[in-house]
């Protein structure tokens, strides 16, 4: 095995290349995986104990000098590769750079933060994994109420008690609970219902709630409130009215409509020729919720509204079809051009 090593030492000594791929042959012959040297180091295995020592300070000198030359020669036609010296033409047009953007829901998600935080509005996060207190029983939905089924729920099978929140006022419980009035907030973030995938709906969907609890907070607060909202959102010529309607933890409860924003209120195919288009749910908190989150409802009162995110960007981008939005196609992507 000593004389093994020593005809290799020789070979490495006096091994020459003409170019980078005699050099990889070389390398490919001593040092790969199927490689002289290797074989070696596998044979070192069956050497007498008392030869080992000398034995292995010769095969580690056989692989660094192997490397040594291999990195010597590699250096030397690497320098001396013509294509190296080619000199760079600085009138060239650069290479473009592909220039990416914000998700569309993203961006619309943004711009409502943006509006109601100018009027004093902060922003407030929670849990996606909810408990039943927060996401329906202290929102005034006893276990034995019908506007249960007005949600399809996930719920988690584990724990019959724990489910996929159905809408971020859930939120709004958590920041009643550990807050003192005034209470100014909106609630962006991600929801789950159980629906079946349509181009009018999805298992989960974004919505932004907001709600506002001081002293002598009234209707007229919540309706001024709305409408400078959908100006700023949809344009100055934009109306807005309101409709009767229930939800379990507003009274009185309403929904709004704006004035279509495609034909100005003329009738279209948008809104069925009705010149108006909801987008959103609203009406003064139920003095019921205010005492489940431990807030005197003989001294405070409140408003809460609630939108979804891709109804808004569906309107504002005249996109048909909600799946688009979680299909993450670039071709329907790259057309929303707000730079990131």
């Amino acid at each position: 095995m000593r004389d093994r090593i020593e005809e290799l030492l020789n070979e490495i000594e006096t091994f020459t290349a003409s170019n980078l791929q005699h050099v990889e042959e070389f390398r490919i012959k001593l040092l790969s995986k199927k490689g002289k040297v290797k074989e070696l180091f596998e044979e070192f295995k069956t050497v007498a104990p008392e030869l080992r020592k000398e034995v292995g300070i010769k095969l580690n000198e056989l692989q660094n000098k192997a490397q040594e030359k291999i990195n010597h020669l590699k250096e030397k036609y690497e320098q001396a590769d013509p294509s190296k010296d080619k000199k760079i033409d600085l009138t060239l047009p650069a290479e473009n750079i592909a220039v990416g953007s914000r998700h569309p829901l993203s961006l619309v998600r943004n711009q409502i933060v943006e509006i109601f935080s100018r009027i004093g509005f902060t922003v407030s996060d929670g849990p996606e994994i909810e408990d039943d207190w927060h996401n329906f029983t202290a929102l005034n939905t006893p276990a034995d109420h019908p506007a249960r089924d007005m949600q399809d729920t996930f719920y988690i099978s584990e724990n019959p008690d724990t489910v996929l929140r159905t809408q971020t006022s859930s939120v709004q419980v958590h920041i009643m609970e550990g807050t003192a009035p005034p209470i100014r907030t909106i609630s962006p973030g991600r929801v789950y219902r159980n629906e079946a995938i349509s181009a009018r709906a999805h298992c989960q969907f974004h919505q932004v709630e907001g709600l506002y609890i001081d002293k002598k907070v009234s209707f007229a607060d919540l309706k001024q409130t709305l409408l400078y909202f959908s100006k700023e959102m949809f344009g100055e010529e934009t109306k807005i009215r309101l409709r009767p309607s229930y939800f379990p933890f507003t009274e009185i409860s309403a929904e709004m409509d704006i004035s279509c924003p495609f034909c100005k209120g003329d009738g279209c195919n948008i809104c069925k020729g009705a010149g108006w288009v909801e987008i959103l749910g609203c009406g003064m908190v139920d003095p019921a919720v205010l005492e489940n989150c431990k807030i005197d409802s003989t001294q405070y009162s409140g408003f809460a509204f609630g939108m979804g995110i891709e109804r808004i960007a569906m309107l504002k981008y005249q996109v048909k079809d909600l799946r688009l939005f979680f299909e993450n196609d670039v071709r329907f992507l790259k057309q929303f051009k707000s730079v990131i």
